[in-house]
């Protein structure tokens, strides 16, 4: 039974707190990309470790994202977000501190484990903190920063290592861990899930299915899509995901139970948000070293360019969320994602090696609005899809998918690109960008698509098992 107790927690408090973390957590996805050259400087390493330095962190992230929102409904989940920033904030210290390259990797790993158990609850303590008739502009804010962050990492990434030094992108994070630690003992409300018992054949099967196809897509770009390693990995970990949603079907109190994907809502939305990121992470990794490549800025130069994309969240966001608690969320989120899709299309008709940035201004608007429109109503979709007690899982399979969209994104835009351009030249850079970014917004549209098939309004159904006691808690599957 899901237990809560108020610590002088406020709606407010929480929205602050895990809007904080989250940025923490989404902004080291991509804050170490444009700070490669100067790692290497100092640190040394060949080509493949400084990816590592990225890829060590998406993978222990993605593939403990379910485990980490399971650990949070079984032992409490303010509990478990106060540990996973103590691992992220302790983590972050050490790969500022680094003496060489494996050890900056090693720490980069840890980090991502961190993260993985703060991240999705994140949501879970702020929808437990906010009124569900404020909850939309609560997600609007808290989408608006986590897709700042998203957007942003390269910029500073790039700032600081320009302005200070790379380590800055680690130690940036150390003060702000060190300060939401006791705001969330203080200020939060503790929260369990179902209180059933961990699930560890689950818990081994998704991790090492995420394990495996995660990897598969980091290297694939790098090593060739028909290395052995390549393909064991991404074989292996199909095979063990199949074996995970065949034992979940069966299993008496699964990690995640398959019956909710028996919900459009949760069905649609999670659909949407891998293809989402797939197609945003993809065209943010190659516009970045395409403004600093091609067109010639500097790391901040490019990252104020970009502002018009990246920062319209923190403005449209919030507006975003109070649409979708008037007139539901389907109907934000699918505009939103066609906009983002008619943004990257446009970005790929008017890139070319010396394409003025007023040329590229009308889709930077547009794209950055389409974020903006999608990021807060798809948290609310979410959440309102599954009862309260399982918002935990919720949380962590969405997020899950996101960081596998994102990975499967880069991973595909990248081949995309070399199979059709390269380094060589500018026009060669542009010749290969334009076809990854048509692909990026055909992956959005198709995001736009899968929204459509989410309910329409909220509606009350039957619940999706058979209530335990003589008082059952009503079930909505909502499109808010």
């Amino acid at each position: 039974m899901s237990q809560q107790t108020a610590r002088g927690g406020s709606a407010a408090w929480a929205l602050v707190i895990t809007s904080v973390a989250g940025f923490m957590a989404a902004l080291d996805n991509l804050v170490v990309t444009t700070a490669l050259p100067s790692i290497r400087k100092d640190l040394g390493g060949a080509l493949p470790d400084l990816e590592w330095t990225v890829s060590a962190y998406t993978l222990t992230f993605a593939v403990l994202l379910m485990f980490g929102a399971a650990l949070g409904d079984r032992f409490g989940r303010r509990r478990l977000f106060i540990v996973g920033i103590t691992v992220f904030t302790a983590s972050s210290a050490a790969a500022a501190m680094a003496p060489g390259i494996d050890s900056l990797i090693a720490a980069r790993a840890v980090q991502g484990a961190g993260a993985a158990v703060m991240m999705p609850l994140t949501l879970t303590l702020l929808t437990a903190a906010v009124p569900e008739a404020r909850r939309g502009m609560a997600y609007g804010i808290w989408g608006a920063v986590n897709g700042l962050a998203v957007a942003s990492g390269p910029l500073v990434g790039g700032s600081l290592t320009e302005h200070i030094s790379w380590q800055w992108i680690f130690w940036l994070n150390v003060p702000l861990g060190l300060i939401l630690v006791p705001l969330a003992r203080l200020r939060l409300a503790e929260s369990h899930g179902t209180g059933a018992p961990l699930d560890l054949p689950g818990t081994l099967l998704a991790s090492g299915g995420l394990f495996g196809i995660v990897y598969g897509l980091v290297r694939g770009p790098v090593d060739g899509w028909t290395g052995a390693v390549v393909l064991t990995g991404l074989f292996a970990g199909t095979a063990l995901l199949v074996g995970f949603v065949l034992y979940s079907v069966r299993a008496k109190n699964p990690m995640l139970p398959m019956r909710l994907f028996r919900s459009r809502a949760f069905s649609g939305i999670n659909a949407a948000s891998l293809l989402m990121f797939l197609g945003m992470f993809g065209s943010i990794f190659l516009l970045s070293q395409y403004m600093q490549g091609v067109l010639g800025y500097s790391p901040t130069e490019a990252g104020l360019r970009m502002l018009p994309w990246t920062g319209m969240p923190m403005l449209v966001a919030p507006i975003a969320g109070i649409l979708s608690d008037r007139i539901g969320g389907r109907p934000v989120v699918a505009t939103g994602l066609f906009l983002q899709a008619l943004g990257l299309g446009h970005l790929a008709v008017v890139a070319t090696a010396d394409a003025s940035y007023a040329a590229q201004l009308p889709a930077l608007i547009i794209s950055g609005i389409g974020m903006a429109l999608y990021f807060a109503p798809a948290s609310n979709l979410v959440m309102s899809s599954v009862r309260p007690k399982e918002q935990g899982i919720a949380s962590g399979a969405n997020n899950a998918l996101r960081e596998v969209g994102g990975a499967l994104g880069i991973a595909i835009m990248a081949s995309i690109f070399a199979s059709r351009g390269g380094y060589e030249s500018g026009q060669a850079f542009v010749d290969g960008m334009r076809p990854a970014l048509v692909t990026g917004a055909a992956a959005v549209a198709l995001a736009g698509v899968a929204t459509l098939f989410i309910p329409a309004r909220r509606r009350p159904t039957a619940p999706i098992s058979p209530p335990a006691g003589p008082t059952p808690e009503p079930v909505l599957e909502t499109a808010s």
